[in-house]
């Protein structure tokens, strides 16, 4: 049902999703009084933020273009999803602060086991809706959801590990586990703060589409520009869900305008039909522009 949702849908989820989560995980600190599950319960409410600013920048990149913005406004999931990422690193620090107190004053292990039970369902809860993010990231092509769903991931492994340390704690009754715990909790979210921050700014950047991609659009120009003498030149970026390319197209210096204009409509359709979001410029040249190498079509 999950693969049906749109983007808007799937962010607006994931406002609510980060509300339930950040009530029982709040719960499950209150319950026990544990710094670890407090950590655990503040990644929660960076959840919530980022799940807010995805659901604006969603929207927002879905706008068609405009005067101002003429290739659209595809970019604005990943400053949500730098945003995001500079919201965990704060988060991070909170939590490296809470930890580094208790290590001066580790209180008794005595949590009941009813707290934890709590906080494993919210990682169960966690655990579900991360992979349809990830999967609808994925099939979407949307950095912010893609940014929340590997956001997610990370917290359900913090969660987990979390709960296992304080079973150890109970059992062994080592209180000081709990603060050491927290200051684990920070470290992986500091990691995973870098790795979204990182991963937003290269799309900024104008990074080429992945090499899988790359190589399929190879081959589409390959068998669809049948009549062109050579393809060279060829670039590519992605922008979010759009996929831009751009090539230039070698035709003899006999062929008309309408038969060169012809073949760049079959290569348009023909990569509009592998990758429907494909914005293609095709720029025509002469046969003496013929490069060393390049996409000879079939």
């Amino acid at each position: 049902m999950h693969q049906r949702l749109s983007a808007g849908q799937l962010a607006t989820g994931s406002i609510l999703i980060a509300l339930a989560v950040m009530g029982l995980k709040t719960a499950a600190w209150m319950m026990t009084g544990s710094v670890a599950l407090l950590s655990d319960a503040l990644e929660s409410l960076v959840n919530i933020g980022g799940a807010v600013m995805a659901w604006f920048a969603v929207r927002y990149a879905q706008r068609p273009p405009d005067a101002d913005h003429p290739f659209g406004h595809h970019k604005a999931e990943y400053f949500s999803a730098v945003a995001e990422g500079i919201l965990i690193v704060i988060a991070a620090l909170v939590i490296v602060h809470e930890a580094v107190n208790a290590l001066g004053r580790p209180a008794a292990a005595e949590w009941g086991t009813a707290g934890m039970v709590v906080n494993a369902v919210a990682m169960g809860v966690n655990l579900a809706w991360a992979r349809v993010l990830l999967q609808a990231g994925r099939r979407l092509h949307s950095p912010a959801l893609s940014a929340g769903g590997h956001h997610l991931m990370s917290d359900v492994w913090t969660s987990a590990g979390v709960l296992f340390g304080l079973v150890l704690a109970l059992t062994t009754g080592w209180a000081v586990l709990d603060p050491l715990l927290a200051l684990l909790v920070a470290v992986n979210i500091l990691r995973e703060g870098w790795q979204v921050i990182s991963g937003s700014v290269n799309g900024l950047m104008d990074t080429a589409a992945p090499e899988g991609e790359r190589t399929e659009i190879e081959e589409i120009i390959h068998s669809s520009a049948a009549g062109a003498l050579q393809v060279h030149g060829l670039k590519t970026r992605r922008a979010g869900r759009a996929l831009f390319v751009e090539c230039h197209m070698v035709v003899e210096s006999s062929m008309t305008v309408q038969e060169a204009h012809d073949i760049c409509d079959r290569v348009e359709a023909a990569l509009r039909k592998g990758f429907p979001d494909a914005q293609p410029v095709i720029h025509v040249e002469p046969e003496h522009k013929l490069e060393p190498a390049g996409i000879k079509p079939r």
